[in-house]
């Protein structure tokens, strides 16, 4: 089990926890469009970073961002798992085939 698998099964163990001594089980009670805020919040954060070329303050919020993400996923009932199919799936494409192959 890598560290994402780790910190995803750490997430789904503590989302039942009492809101009051678990982050996650806070955000968790605020539903899934608290959820996906917080996730775009550290996203903004990590361009904040990059764009100011802090590399330590890029490395924390891409932490924050990816431990967010694993909130959303386990919300929605998925895993990095399925994170990695879709990557394998794509391996290969050029990236202007795959998006212009997207319906919608």
């Amino acid at each position: 089990m890598d560290r994402f698998d780790r910190l995803l099964a750490t997430i789904i163990a503590r989302r039942g926890a009492d809101p009051a001594s678990s982050y996650v089980a806070k955000l968790t009670a605020r539903g899934r469009a608290k959820i996906a805020q917080k996730l775009g919040e550290e996203a903004v954060e990590v361009v904040i970073a990059a764009m100011a070329d802090d590399t330590p303050g890029l490395v924390g919020e891409a932490a924050d961002l990816m431990f967010h993400l694993a909130v959303l996923l386990a919300d929605a009932g998925l895993s990095f798992d399925d994170v990695r199919a879709e990557l394998a799936r794509r391996d290969g494409l050029s990236g202007l085939d795959e998006k212009a192959g997207r319906k919608g």
